[in-house]
Formats: structure tokens, sequence, C-alpha cells
């Protein structure tokens, strides 16, 4: 039998996680702030008093918290305890370094470890649609898949530990960049005394089209998406990190990500 786990229960782990359950699977939660666990508990999740419990529990257990701090701080809580055999699914997006560190550790205790950022957010959670870019051994990524399977509407493995995070990565970059094109696109045909309005639905039905475009041309100013920039100010960062600060993708979100989070400076 499985028995799941799974920490970070914020706006796209919550709906994991209660997709996990619906789907059949036995599943216990721990959350730094109990009451955001009611929820899920209330549908029959079990609680854990810490995180040592759940991995004493769980032989799948999903992370997904903010970065690479709170990964580290949480695997270092559960490495110790997990039984050999288990999984230890990595959801969050951080460095590709930071899961292969985590990896090595892992291994020397007879845990696999998957690398599987997501993308699609809350709404693609709830609705079992989520993309999930893994990364880890066949073995470990056949073992979880069933898992993901009752939120992912597709998983792929990519390769070896790390290389689910350098595919999501560059997506998210991608996707800032596209953002960033479309902040130049429409503010151009401004100049050019275009309506927006008219412009926007043209190329949303034209060769120049996006999901970043459409996105962007939601949007009453950049501003409007400072919570989502900063999401993407982060992937790109982590981008500049693995690469170089003045890659191609950075260089074109980065105009549209100061404006959506009123920053002066580059920060890439």
């Amino acid at each position: 039998m499985v028995r799941t786990g799974f920490i970070g229960l914020g706006s796209q782990g919550a709906p994991m996680a209660e997709r996990m359950l619906a789907a059949g699977h036995e599943l216990t939660v721990w959350a730094r702030r109990p009451e955001t666990a009611d929820d899920l508990a209330a549908k029959g999740a079990l609680r854990a008093a810490s995180v040592a419990e759940l991995g004493e529990r769980c032989n799948h257990v999903g992370v997904c918290v903010v970065d690479d701090a709170g990964v580290t701080e949480i695997c270092a809580q559960l490495l110790p305890v997990m039984k050999p055999g288990s999984v230890l699914v990595i959801h969050s997006t951080i460095l590709p370094q930071t899961c292969e560190r985590l990896a090595a550790e892992a291994e020397k205790r007879g845990i696999a470890l998957l690398d599987a950022p997501v993308s699609g957010g809350g709404a693609g959670a709830a609705a079992g649609t989520l993309t999930v870019m893994c990364g880890g051994s066949e073995a470990a990524f056949a073992q979880a898949l069933p898992v993901m399977e009752s939120f992912a509407g597709k998983a792929v493995l990519l390769g070896p530990v790390g290389s689910g995070q350098r595919a999501k990565i560059v997506n998210n970059a991608l996707m800032a960049a596209n953002m960033g094109l479309a902040h130049a696109a429409l503010s151009l045909g401004e100049e050019l005394d275009i309506d927006r309005g008219a412009l926007a639905d043209l190329i949303k039905h034209s060769s120049g089209r996006s999901f970043g475009f459409e996105v962007y041309a939601r949007l009453t100013a950049p501003a409007a998406f400072a919570h989502g920039g900063k999401l993407l100010r982060k992937d790109v960062d982590l981008l500049g990190t693995i690469t170089a600060p003045d890659n191609a993708l950075a260089r074109a979100a980065d105009p549209f990500l100061h404006a959506a989070l009123n920053e002066t400076e580059s920060t890439t």
C-alpha cells in the first residue's frame, strides 16, 4: 500500500494533496500553520504532529514549499526517518544542485529522490491537469508515477536528478520572456497610436500570440501581476544562477518584471 504524505499546502500544494486523497491514496499532511490542513483533515487526511512523524509513516512524500532553504530544512527532518525503499518527490522549483545534493544524501539511506516541479498553478492542480517535469532514475519515476497521475495531465522523465528543475526554470523564464515581449509589443503599439485593446485582440488571433501574451493582455497594468511577478522573478534569477545573469530570456523578461515589481535595478 502506498502511504502518501504531503508538505507545503499552499495555493498549488493543497489541491495537489486533495487530488491524491480523492484518488484513494492514504494521505498524511503536516503544515507549519496547522489550520491550513483543516480542510484536508475534514476530507479524511491524517495529520502529523511533526515532519519526522510524517516521514516515519509514509513511503511516498511530496514536498511543495517555496524555496531551497525550505526544501533543505524539511528534507533534513525527513531523510533520517523515512524507510529504505521510499520515494521523496520535490515539487518545489529550486536549484537543481540542491536536488542533486539531497538525492546523494537520500541514496545513502536507500531512499529514491525525484525532482518533479509542476506547471499549471492552483487551477491546474485542482483539475488534475498539471505538467510534472521529472528528474531521477527510471525506477523512482515509475514508483512515483501512480501518485503523480492523480494531479497530472502529463508527467515526463527528462533525465537524472536536477533535470526537472532545469526544464521548469527554462519554461518559467520563457513565460516571463513572452510577457516581456508582450509588454514591449503593446507599448510600441500605443506609441504608434494603435488602440491597445484592438491590437491585443488581433495578436491573440495571429502569429504573434502566446500564452504569456494572453496573460499580459488581460492586465490593467504590469503592477497587477506583482504576485505572479515575484514567482517569475525567482525563476528568472534561478536561470541566471545556472547559466548567466544576462541570458537571452532574462533580457527579454526584465523590462516587464521591473515594471510589475517596481524594480529600479536589474536583479538577475
